[in-house]
């Protein structure tokens, strides 16, 4: 298997229902664990999410999960996820998808150095860049 990098997201009790949106967005299949298959009887953590995984046709993988109840999970600044490639289609496909409920902080336009570039944050607290490349000698 070669290696890969991969974004792990951690939750506050909403994995699944992020898990099920970022399959919408991205296609591919999800696989979702809980903490319950795993031997939890805490009745608040029997359907959390332990372990989820989205994998997308076009061979996007995000992992995500419930932060347990001895954890806290941090929402800030320290994970973006960036999107880049030449499809523009499929590009924007996500783009349109991603920034719909959420907040935009660099709208999709062409940049200074030649790319459509976009930043946005999705409805679950999550940061994204979007990268579409031009063609040599377009722009």
């Amino acid at each position: 298997m070669v290696s890969r990098l991969n974004p792990y997201l951690s939750f506050s009790g909403n994995a699944r229902e992020a898990l099920e949106f970022y399959r919408d967005v991205f296609g591919g299949e999800l696989r979702i664990s809980t903490y319950g298959e795993f031997g939890t009887k805490e009745p608040d953590q029997v359907d959390k999410v332990m372990h989820g995984i989205v994998e997308s046709p076009s061979g996007f993988t995000l992992m995500a999960s419930d932060t347990p109840p001895n954890m806290t999970t941090t929402i800030g600044n320290n994970v973006v996820c960036s999107i880049s490639g030449d499809d523009a289609d499929e590009l924007h496909g996500y783009w349109d998808r991603l920034s719909a409920s959420g907040m935009v902080s660099v709208p999709l336009d062409k940049q200074v150095w030649g790319d459509e570039f976009g930043a946005c944050v999705d409805r679950f607290g999550v940061e994204w860049m979007v990268n579409i490349s031009q063609p040599p000698g377009r722009g």
